[in-house]
């Protein structure tokens, strides 16, 4: 007698641990970045998407599922958490999360209300944006005056 679906699902995941690992294929990054894959057919899913809607229920639309124990082979339910994509990235360890974490600018300036500028993608450091543009109009200045582009 052929196996069902999840009785395939499940003996695919060591249970013997906290995070239950995924012990089949992998699909994605490099090594230590990959995700869990199983295959239904010739459509892959991964397998931690599966596990959670196995258990929990159908994934809320626009939620991504979070990894609560940062480790991407889990399928423990209980590990699985549906947030958004800007949570999703904050809460783990690639850049993004790493300059939300920085609580002051590359030359020392604290990131305040007041002092940062969120204009753009970025965060940006206002007093270092003034000192720039100082610096820059200084510079397009001395270049007018001996260009001749300006008169005195």
């Amino acid at each position: 007698m052929r196996k069902s679906i999840e009785e395939r699902f499940w003996d695919k995941i060591d249970k013997t641990s906290g995070c239950w690992l995924w012990k089949a294929s992998t699909w994605g990054g490099k090594e230590g970045y990959r995700y869990g894959q199983f295959k239904i057919g010739v459509k892959g899913h991964y397998a931690h998407r599966f596990a959670y809607e196995l258990i929990k229920g159908k994934i809320p639309k626009g939620l991504d599922i979070d990894h609560l124990c940062r480790n991407r082979l889990c399928c423990n339910p209980a590990h699985l958490e549906a947030v958004t994509r800007q949570e999703n990235l904050l809460r783990g360890e690639g850049i993004t999360a790493q300059n939300a974490q920085k609580t002051h600018c590359k030359r020392g300036h604290e990131f305040t209300l007041e002092n940062t500028n969120t204009g753009t993608k970025f965060r940006r450091c206002n007093i270092c944006i003034k000192k720039y543009m100082a610096s820059y109009h200084k510079k397009r200045m001395a270049g007018a005056k001996r260009s001749g582009h300006l008169s005195t």
